[in-house]
């Protein structure tokens, strides 16, 4: 089950669905047209519309919750995690490259807010479709949720940082002047944040470079996934600049000023930060959005199959788990404000 903000929060398994926010590129199914009526065609969408539990379904995933949530990680495990919350993702792309993730050829359909909207624009979405038969990028074997186990840290510091990172040297001293950051001459930029191998990022900039003056950065506190995405062959500067980035540090500068960005990205992001956090990142994140510009929202959703799977002794506090390879996960609810977190966080739209 995974979750999508836009102007709310919806969950798979709600009955109403809310329209979209509207870019004027409808998907090829449009969020609440996707019902499943022959079980042999579950597979022909990332996702389906108004499945809805029985009573005896939801108190049994609440109970396999309340179960393994009895047992919280240790204090001082938890803040272990927060602090080389970079380290344990590093090591997680040491090992297993791009090879985890399958690429999110989805994307444009979810989201077609990432382009820029214009009649030019709808006819490149029709030409420019993902077709890894006859693209240079490779589809890998991963799936959409990492494993069986996630966590958290009820006492959030400062993360842990290499000395040796020259992309976080390079880019705490500020800004570089207009004329000279990456994109500079775009008219319509997007950064992705939390890249990992570019699972996103290839089919983004398969579309991208046939629409002139787009631009798109994308950024992971995990210099090995930065590294793979700088290394793939599909990676062009002239049309994508990579950087390590930790959203966490508020104080780090990016590489492009405020008010640049047209689209922000979160997929599968957010639930990996510690719920004290998401608000702070949100807003900061905001100011990077040209007026009118949005910020768009995917990930894991409340009673998540990846979240009944957990063991005692996984979680970190309400809903927040650690995985065996330390890596974090968060599960939401359709309310933000209803969240154990108590976090006012929604799909943002910076006022024109």
């Amino acid at each position: 089950m995974n979750v999508i903000w836009r102007n709310c929060i919806c969950r798979l398994r709600q009955g109403k669905v809310p329209h979209r926010c509207q870019s004027g590129v409808h998907p090829v199914a449009p969020l609440g047209s996707r019902i499943l009526t022959d079980p042999t065609k579950v597979f022909e969408h990332n996702m389906w519309d108004h499945m809805q539990w029985s009573k005896e379904e939801e108190d049994e995933a609440r109970k396999k919750v309340e179960e393994n949530s009895a047992t919280r990680v240790a204090p001082e495990e938890q803040v272990k995690f927060e602090n080389a919350a970079n380290k344990y993702w590093d090591t997680f792309y040491q090992t297993h490259k791009n090879k985890f993730f399958k690429n999110r050829n989805w994307l444009l359909r979810e989201f077609p807010e990432i382009l820029p909207v214009d009649q030019n624009t709808k006819e490149k979405l029709g030409e420019s479709s993902w077709d890894p038969a006859r693209s240079s990028i490779s589809r890998t074997q991963g799936t959409e949720t990492h494993r069986q186990e996630t966590f958290v840290s009820s006492e959030p510091g400062s993360r842990e940082r290499s000395a040796s990172n020259p992309d976080l040297e390079e880019y705490s001293r500020g800004p570089r002047k207009a004329e000279q950051f990456p994109g500079s001459k775009a008219t319509f930029r997007i950064l992705e944040v939390g890249c990992g191998a570019g699972n996103s990022v290839f089919p983004i900039l398969n579309t991208l470079q046939n629409i002139p003056g787009s631009f798109l950065y994308c950024c992971d506190f995990a210099p090995e996934a930065v590294e793979l995405v700088k290394s793939h062959e599909a990676y062009s500067e002239a049309h994508c600049s990579a950087f390590i980035h930790d959203v966490c540090d508020d104080g780090l500068a990016y590489p492009f000023p405020d008010g640049t960005l047209d689209v922000i990205l979160l997929v599968f992001v957010l639930s990996s930060i510690h719920p004290d956090r998401m608000q702070a990142v949100i807003h900061r994140l905001s100011r990077l959005l040209k007026p009118g510009g949005m910020l768009l929202f995917r990930d894991h959703g409340r009673y998540d199959n990846a979240q009944l799977r957990f063991k005692k002794g996984r979680c970190l506090s309400e809903n927040f788990y650690v995985r065996g390879d330390g890596t974090r996960a968060y599960f939401f609810t359709k309310d933000p404000l209803r969240s154990p977190s108590r976090r006012s966080i929604m799909c943002y739209q910076a006022k024109a």
